[in-house]
């Protein structure tokens, strides 16, 4: 048996999966909690969810710098210093006397999220063979699903006892618990030629960033335009669900439930989707998930009452979940052997800005037409993404 074969997908489940798992538990923790602390420091509506987005700025902020970070210090260390900067920033959020110091400490956790998320990417595309890529990314997407969508729950049963800090100890815990992982677990060594390619030739010392990102551009300016609008279709639905429910008349609470059942959904299919990609092919998941998120998108405001709004909650689920870990695996099938890091870096920033783009396409359009028409406009940027990655996406996965 060779050493390529003897690298499998749960060989890493204790140090690769467990961690991601862990943290995605703490993020999903915080994710309702920030808001909540901004308004009890003081600030406004408007200002909290400011503070909320800043999150995802922090991504964007620390993505290029991860990779660079990867690429410097090794997977293992800039994971472990991404949890010391995420304890500091969530000791921050528990002490902070204003708004400001705890807007800082949020870019900070997004900035620390971005470079464990870069750091594990990585490792799983230079670890794991080729041929099980696929169900490798998408279980590993599938790990920070179950994590966000345990974690508030987690969150609530400690506010209960702690108050709004409960959701920040819960992610203080988690994330001591995954650097004790980190420590104590050791990862299998990474075979030569373990990703599918030919070994690269060794050179003094790993290509800078902006050399990578010249290098590659055209793939990042097809491909990655790509995903930016996939990630923007996506994070719309975030914002197209729960607002159209209170738009139809939806209680709160039944709103929650079915986001949370749609979320359910979607971590039922991960490890199918991952098994598609790899049977089939990337492009003929990446454009299914997009047709189907765009379908749903579209139909959502046709919806009137709790049952038909479900059906199109669980379809948006179904589409996304189908997608669970394509973007990250196309990112690995584009990525070079030789500053591998830096490519993936350059490459997660275009699905970040996407992530940030989505909510702010659909309050712009929301605020110059309707809410109905910005979430069509959501579902058409979905069939464009579908249309991108059905031209660009190799039939193969091969990106030259």
């Amino acid at each position: 048996m060779t050493a390529r074969s003897q690298v499998g997908i749960w060989s890493i489940g204790p140090s690769v999966y467990l961690p991601s798992l862990l943290f995605g538990i703490g993020q999903g923790a915080i994710a309702p909690v920030i808001p909540l602390s901004a308004r009890d420091l003081g600030g406004s509506v408007a200002t909290a969810g400011l503070v909320v987005a800043l999150l995802g700025v922090g991504k964007i902020v620390g993505d290029l710098p991860a990779g660079t970070l990867a690429v410097r210090l090794g997977e293992r260390r800039a994971m472990l210093l991404a949890l010391g900067v995420v304890l500091a920033a969530l000791t921050a959020c528990l002490l902070a006397p204003s708004v400001h110091l705890l807007a800082a400490a949020v870019v900070l956790i997004g900035i620390a999220s971005s470079v464990f998320g870069l750091a594990r990417h990585a490792y799983v595309t230079e670890a794991i063979p080729f041929h099980l890529r696929g169900r490798a990314l998408s279980t590993l997407g599938g790990m920070q699903r179950i994590g966000l969508f345990a974690g508030p729950f987690l969150g609530a049963a400690a506010m209960s006892r702690l108050g709004v800090a409960g959701g920040y100890w819960v992610h203080v815990v988690v994330a001591v618990a995954a650097a004790v992982v980190l420590v104590v677990v050791r990862e299998p060594p990474v075979p030569d030629g373990a990703s599918g390619r030919a070994a690269a030739r060794p050179t003094a010392r790993p290509d800078g960033t902006a050399r990578i990102i010249r290098r590659h551009l055209p793939v990042l300016r097809t491909l990655g335009v790509g995903a930016l609008l996939v990630g923007a279709a996506r994070a719309s639905r975030q914002v197209a669900i729960p607002l159209w429910g209170e738009h139809i008349g939806l209680d709160p609470a039944t709103v929650s439930l079915l986001f949370g059942v749609s979320g359910a959904m979607e971590m039922l299919i991960f490890y199918p989707a991952g098994y598609a990609m790899d049977r089939l092919g990337r492009r003929w998941i990446v454009v299914p998930s997009m047709v189907l998120l765009g379908l749903s998108l579209v139909l959502l405001p046709l919806t009137s009452g709790v049952g038909t709004y479900t059906a199109v909650a669980l379809l948006m689920g179904f589409g996304n979940g189908l997608g669970s870990g394509i973007i990250m695996t196309i990112g690995s099938d584009a990525s070079p052997d030789a500053s591998r890091a830096a490519f993936l870096g350059a490459w997660r920033l275009f699905a970040d800005v996407g992530n940030g783009v989505g909510p702010v396409l659909v309050s712009v359009v929301t605020a110059a037409a309707t809410l109905g028409a910005a979430i069509v406009t959501a579902g058409a940027v979905a069939f464009v993404a579908a249309a991108l990655m059905g031209r660009w996406v190799p039939r193969n996965g091969a990106v030259s």
